[in-house]
């Protein structure tokens, strides 16, 4: 049975494909994220509160660190001169005692990489902790983690890979072959400021960045 998959954090690491040029396989379809992108949200954290020196990066644990995008933030870390503290989503009382904990110390921010299951199911504890903490943090592509009050999410718009992934089911269905069809990478990405957590955190958003956004929640 044919197999088209959509927003697949590791289509190789998991078992989907051979390799994303040459499936090999039963399923093709379209990857979750270009991880090396993930550095851009860092650039971007840094670009709308540039006093940060210190980031958490929130992660999920089951996702190896050059799958989830941290291996891409941690090499740009350095040339931006920001100090990087993963934090594992295993359950609420270890997200809330982390950010707690990493709250104390000053110049602090977070990124959440993902999505992933764990890290969906507690958005809402995130978005709030980092409220409480006053902390800027940017979120996985998605505007619904910014509708949710969080300050800004950048990364692939999911729609869009629904979108892509009819076109390779027509091509299946009049005959191609799954392994045949190349597994395909995020072609486009938004960026999503909120300009009311902005204003509560005490943040005035550069022109710059807000000519750049693709939405504006005010």
């Amino acid at each position: 049975m044919p197999i088209v998959f959509v927003t697949t954090i590791d289509p190789v690491g998991g078992g989907w494909v051979e390799s994303l040029s040459r499936p090999g396989t039963n399923a093709t379809g379209f990857a979750a994220y270009e991880f090396s992108m993930s550095s851009k949200r860092l650039e971007l954290l840094r670009e709308i509160a540039p006093d940060i020196k210190r980031v958490a990066v929130i992660r999920d644990p089951s996702v190896p660190a050059g799958s989830g995008g941290l291996a891409a933030i941690q090499t740009a870390a350095p040339s931006l001169g920001v100090e990087l503290t993963p934090v594992s989503v295993r359950d609420a009382g270890e997200i809330e005692r982390a950010i707690t904990a990493f709250a104390r110390g000053s110049n602090g921010g977070l990124i959440v990489v993902g999505p992933t299951s764990s890290v969906e199911r507690y958005r809402d504890l995130i978005i709030a902790l980092a409220a409480r903490h006053r902390l800027p943090a940017t979120y996985p592509g998605g505007r619904f983690y910014v509708t949710g009050g969080g300050l800004m999410s950048y990364g692939p718009d999911p729609i869009d890979q629904y979108r892509r992934a009819a076109g390779y089911v027509d091509r299946i269905l009049k005959g191609e072959k799954p392994a045949d069809l190349p597994v395909q990478q995020p072609t486009k990405y938004e960026l999503v400021i909120n300009l009311k957590t902005a204003k509560a955190l005490g943040i005035d958003v550069p022109p710059s960045l807000l000519a750049r956004a693709d939405e504006v929640i005010e």
